[in-house]
């Protein structure tokens, strides 16, 4: 299908954009943000539901309404301070859109200006949501409101860096990980550096711990199946000649799938209560729960493959390795069926990764992005 206005809603995205990524706000704090949308909507005289703020929610009732799809844009931006000499650049300090949301809501706002000016069959819930990037999840919170009631499926882009310009992608299953954080904190008997016969290291103890951990990666896990553990942050003593009587390890686990996630845990907790039993020392281990693995349904994402290619080419296809990098769009997933999709970026003008103070979005890939969209609503039956 052609879309004859699809040059303007380009450039009105650009223009959207660019915007948006000069006044950046923070996961939760996204209140001015959320009075652009919500300004945007009632100009094109979409309907506004009631949804706790700042997360915004339109509503475009179809011509048959038989079938109600979503899609969702994320708003936030990241605590870094912004790089390079962009004409754009973040004008809030130590605040960036430093993975690409901002293009994600012009986008999204592209597709609400669309659908203003045309009928389609099903119903259309646009999902512009905040907090993304921490925990607890901004979808989540939605999805406890009941943003997903009466949604037969549900999609959403992310403009990807690493994926080759050009191309757009997905998995039929699982795509993105977890993200489980953990603390472990050892509890052992200080006393003098000199003398550690007379002590119960925490900091051996912690250091054997480390290394153990990844035995249950290597020989604990099914060999296909993938997952992280990384220890990020220890700590520990004061000064040269001590040996404290506590420490304490701070990471994540990543996985693929909640089977993966559940045997890592139970396995960290076992290696760590046998081992500080060893060397006799107490351990108390605490899980921090983050986002779920998100996997797409095969059904909804092999629609979406076979739109890409029939409307772009079968070459623009790609089918993406699964990333250990989370979304919380995989709590939309959880609930009900839908396809996360990839729109590669990657190349000279986005260089930098997700979240490096240098990143930014190729804006050559917004026609794609936009059409996708609309292909997506257009022949979803």
């Amino acid at each position: 299908m052609e879309i004859h206005n699809l040059e303007s809603l380009v450039k009105k995205a650009i223009d959207d954009r660019r915007y948006l990524h000069q006044y950046p706000e923070l996961s939760g704090e996204e209140f001015e943000t959320s009075k652009f949308i919500r300004n945007r909507l009632k100009e094109l005289n979409i309907d506004i539901l009631s949804f706790e703020p700042p997360s915004v929610v339109g509503w475009i009732s179809g011509t048959i309404g038989s079938k109600t799809i979503a899609l969702r844009a994320d708003i936030d931006a990241l605590p870094i301070v912004e790089e390079g000499d962009k004409p754009y650049i973040s004008k809030t300090p130590g605040v960036a859109h430093m993975c690409g949301h901002d293009g994600h809501t012009a986008i999204l706002l592209a597709v609400a200006e669309w659908l203003s000016n045309n009928e389609v069959e099903p119903n259309i819930v646009l999902i512009f949501q905040s907090a993304e990037e921490i925990t607890p999840s901004g979808a989540d919170l939605l999805i406890k409101q009941g943003v997903l009631e009466g949604v037969d499926a549900i999609f959403g882009i992310h403009l990807w860096q690493g994926l080759e310009k050009g191309k757009i992608g997905l998995t039929h299953g699982s795509m993105m990980a977890s993200v489980d954080d953990f603390e472990i904190d050892i509890l052992g008997y200080g006393g003098h550096g000199s003398m550690p016969h007379e002590t119960i290291d925490p900091i051996y103890i912690a250091s054997n711990l480390i290394q153990s951990f990844q035995s249950i990666i290597s020989r604990g896990i099914n060999p296909i199946e993938a997952g992280v553990i990384t220890v990020g942050k220890v700590q520990a003593g004061t000064t040269y000649n001590i040996i404290p009587d506590s420490a304490r390890l701070i990471g994540t686990i990543r996985a693929l799938t909640p089977e993966t996630v559940t045997t890592i845990q139970t396995k960290m907790v076992n290696l760590t209560e046998g081992i500080c039993q060893a060397f006799g020392a107490k351990a108390e281990v605490r899980f921090i729960k983050g986002t779920p693995p998100l996997i797409n349904d095969p059904k909804e994402s092999r629609f979406v493959r076979d739109i890409i290619c029939r409307e772009f080419s079968h070459d623009v296809f790609e089918v993406v390795e699964p990333v250990m990098g989370g979304e919380d769009f995989s709590y939309y997933l959880q609930k009900n069926p839908g396809a996360f999709i990839f729109v590669g970026m990657g190349g000279e003008k986005s260089r930098y990764p997700h979240h490096h103070p240098q990143f930014d979005l190729d804006e050559d890939v917004f026609p794609k992005a936009i059409k996708l969209f609309i292909e997506i609503i257009n022949q979803y039956k």
